[in-house]
Parts: C-alpha cells; structure tokens; sequence
C-alpha cells in the first residue's frame, strides 16, 4: 500500500542570516522559537499528515540533525547524505527513487515557518488529490507584498501559465497588481514515479546519474566520486518549468521562510510570543529598532535599524537593507573567514 512521505530537505547554510546562522550552526537548527528549531518545527508540523518520513541533508549537518530528530521522538525511515550538494532536483530524485514508485512525497525545506492549522492542512489535503491524479504540484503562497526576495508562479486557479525569477522591485510591484502571481514556496507534492518519469523525459542525465548514485550507498552515505558525477541542477529548471502534468495550489496560510533579519523582526512583530532573542530595541528616543541576541539592549536616539549580536561579532543594518547581509558574508569569506563557522 502506498504512503505518504515528507521529504525533508536540510542542506542550506542560511547565509543571509549571518552571523545568526553560521556553518556549524545553520538557520534551521537555531532554536530560537519557543525553544525549538525550524527543523524540529517542520517535523511536528507535518507528523500528523504523513505516515513516515526521509531526511535529504549532508555531513555537515547529520550529527545536529540526528540530535533534533531524537528530540522529537519520531523516526525517520530513510536518510540519504549527499557528501556534497548538487541542488535540489538529484537531492529530490534520490528520495523518490528510494521509494516505491506509487508513494506520494511531501518534500519540504525545513527552514520555514508555517502555522499548523485547518487552512495549512486543506492545502495539502489539495495537493494529495492532484498528486493522486498524477500531477506535479507546487504550493504558491499569495503573496502580502511586492517582495523581491522569492520567485513568482503566475497562475489561473490550479493551472500553473510561468515561473518567472525574482523580479526587482517594479516588476515585482506589478505582480502583486495583477492579482494571478503566487509566491515560489519551494514545497512540492506528487508521486514519486511521476517525478522520475518527467525527470528522464527532461533530464535523462540527472536521472542516470541519480540510479547510479543510489547504488552507492553506504551507511546513508552516497559516494563523492557518484555524487560528482550528477549534474547540479534546482528542480524548477530540471522539471517544474519544462512539464506539462504541472498543477499549482494557491495557499493562504501564514507562511514565511525567515530568510533575511527584516522577516525575522515582522515575525517577531505579529507573533512576539513564538520567538525568543528578538527584542524591540529600548532607551530613549529610539523607534522602529530592533535586538538581537541574548543581553538587555538600549539605545540613544536609534532609529530603524536592527542589531544583531552574537558571541564573537556584531552585524548592524538599517531596516529594510537586510537582503545585502549576503554581500557583507561575502566580504567576511575574503577577510576573516573563520567567523563563518
């Protein structure tokens, strides 16, 4: 019979979260909402949705990732460790080829945060229906604001008409005008034979290398040399962009995938219960300004910037300007790389 399965992909350092986020630390594992992480979020958001669950991560990121499970008190069946990451398209073809064929994946970043709640659940009950029809489907968020952090799905009910990138801001302004744009979430539904059969159809390559890949493995390990050999390629190129069996579920629920220190503080400002280390920045004459770390913050005349401080280094950023944080990562690579880990 078959399953329902939660592909969870953990391979992302969070660099636009630096120094929050750092490689032996990244953003998925900070537990920093009510004590738990994105991560542990992801899995007992879903557990009741699925009947079992396979990890997609690397070596990196297993030890912490095992810890975190464990904490939960629920099993993953399968984990498979890319000794180095190849995108997202051979990261989902090697879950769904170590699965039987008919079995519907789930696959999700563990890095977002979404409310648990009806309207989440009437999205994936949604997405299961198309998949069981054997279609392809992406959950498109309806968008809040002309963002240009995230690509767009222009849609027509569930029919999916582009993808496009993410756009600069004008562009992106216009979409939200139009009112048939959807955010890109990343989160996907179908079975995973029908995954594969689109994957050989666009992207034989990928798909030989992914077979070949699998029979390598050892102690979850894929080997490097196997790894290598597969093209690194996002499943949007590979397959999402080129099938026609692709279908769209437009969804409201209250998703955000905390990827930059201005979501960080908008969800701290509509949910200040469900996230530690965030404060609002006191003292006299400060407005809109935000802390973040784990002492008792004050201010002078400060307004409309967020501090972020951790053991080792302080970042310092106007609102608004957090989608450059990766370019002072950047300059930290080429400068003092060892506050990157």
């Amino acid at each position: 019979m078959s399953k329902i399965i939660n592909v969870v992909l953990s391979g992302g350092s969070g660099t636009r979260l630096w120094p929050l986020s750092r490689k032996s630390n990244p953003k998925q594992f900070l537990k920093i909402f009510n004590n738990q992480s994105l991560f542990q979020h992801t899995i007992n958001r879903n557990q009741k949705l699925v009947d079992d669950f396979i990890l997609l991560t690397n070596q990196n990121q297993i030890v912490e990732a095992n810890k975190q499970i464990a904490e939960t008190s629920k099993n993953f069946s399968q984990v498979i460790i890319e000794p180095v990451g190849r995108n997202t398209a051979p990261a989902i073809a090697l879950a769904s080829l170590a699965v039987d064929p008919e079995d519907i994946l789930f696959v999700t970043p563990c890095d977002h945060m979404i409310p648990s709640d009806d309207i989440y659940k009437t999205c994936f009950n949604k997405a299961v229906e198309l998949a069981k029809k054997e279609y392809l489907v992406t959950f498109g968020i309806k968008p809040l604001v002309a963002e240009t952090g995230f690509g767009y799905i222009e849609y027509n009910k569930e029919d999916v008409v582009s993808f496009r990138e993410k756009p600069d801001q004008k562009t992106a302004e216009s979409f939200l005008k139009a009112g048939n744009f959807l955010w890109n979430s990343g989160m996907f539904c179908f079975k995973a034979g029908v995954f594969l059969e689109e994957l050989k159809k666009y992207r034989n390559d990928i798909y030989q290398s992914c077979v070949n890949a699998l029979k390598t493995i050892e102690n979850d390990t894929v080997q490097i040399d196997a790894m290598m050999a597969i093209p690194d390629e996002s499943v949007d190129y590979a397959v999402f962009e080129k099938s026609n069996r692709i279908k769209t579920v437009p969804s409201n629920f209250n998703w955000t995938d905390l990827g930059s220190f201005d979501a960080l503080v908008s969800y701290f400002e509509n949910y200040p219960m469900q996230i530690d280390t965030v404060q609002k920045l006191g003292g006299i004459d400060s407005n809109n300004s935000y802390f973040i770390g784990n002492k008792k913050a004050l201010g002078i005349g400060v307004s409309d910037m967020i501090i972020i401080d951790t053991e080792d280094c302080f970042l310092i950023l106007p609102n608004g300007k957090s989608q450059k944080v990766k370019e002072i990562y950047n300059f930290v690579k080429k400068t003092d790389s060892k506050l990157l880990n």
